[in-house]
């Protein structure tokens, strides 16, 4: 599917559209079944190349319900990797975020298709301003909740999920194993593409936030409507506004990743590693 002729999925069943899109992924990698699908943010990248053996990679746009990634910092591709343990890994290098108007279920179509693929983990990785100010830029921490403040929904008409425990106290806990020192904190997902203001940024603390950031929320929400198990991970890139006294860029969010995506990413990999 073409990036200049983006599937409009507003007029066909959102699942269906994840099967097809879970053939081709098939056809194009041939790998019949993925069991862990990631979603790497910016600076979790190279982890990409730190987990298992890639066997396949393939542009997200030849793939139905995909196109080019909007941000810098995403490599816009699937690719297949073959871990250690003779498990497949669905690495989704092709984020659609909200702000970009596609509609909520573009923006979980990824989700949907590592499902479709037999995928029964989600790695959820994102960069994140953060709130506690003792956390610096480069720190990893661990989602254990999230706000969602998008006002919107994967989920359509009377379609009840329970998200209790969205995200896995027992992979939580497999990381803290790995890495004693994560901290964890809530995620708030704001609409973007703009930054928060300081204002917003102590609404979400006084309301239980930790992280903000623009993506994450609705993806998990959709993940855990299949059936998936869901590991969220954010990347500090800056703290946020009103906490950091200086002013807030997307190139601090890239220079942040670069510098932390080597040690992050070698953490995620043994967590992988594990699962």
């Amino acid at each position: 599917m073409s990036e200049t002729n983006p599937l409009d999925l507003s007029e066909t069943d959102p699942f269906e559209v994840a099967r097809t899109a879970a053939e081709q992924v098939a056809e194009k990698t041939g790998v019949e079944r993925h069991d862990v699908a990631l979603t790497l943010g910016s600076g979790w990248g190279k982890a990409a190349d730190l987990i298992g053996e890639t066997t396949a990679t393939v542009a997200a746009t030849e793939i139905i319900g995909f196109s080019k990634p909007a941000v810098d910092g995403h490599v816009g591709t699937l690719r297949s990797v073959l871990l250690p343990n003779g498990k497949r890994a669905l690495v989704i290098g092709a984020r659609t975020h909200y702000y970009e108007g596609h509609g909520v279920r573009r923006v979980v179509h990824s989700v949907r298709t590592a499902a479709a693929t037999g995928a029964k983990t989600m790695i959820l990785t994102n960069g994140a301003g953060g709130i506690k100010e003792h956390w610096k830029a480069g720190t990893p921490v661990l989602i254990s909740d999230h706000i969602n403040l998008t006002a919107d929904s994967p989920l359509e008409g009377a379609t009840f999920v329970d998200l209790t425990d969205l995200y896995s106290k027992r992979l939580r806990d497999l990381a803290r194993s790995i890495d004693p020192g994560l901290d964890e904190g809530v995620y708030c997902q704001f609409r973007g593409p703009h930054y928060e203001t300081p204002a917003e940024v102590q609404m979400a603390k006084a309301i239980g936030g930790h992280l903000v950031g623009m993506s994450t929320a609705l993806e998990a929400i959709a993940a855990r409507q299949t059936g998936m198990e869901i590991l969220g991970m954010s990347l500090v890139t800056n703290l946020a506004a009103g906490i950091q006294k200086t002013p807030l860029s997307h190139n601090e969010v890239i220079e942040a990743g670069q510098a932390a995506g080597p040690a992050i990413s070698a953490l995620l990999a043994r967590i992988v590693a594990e699962l």
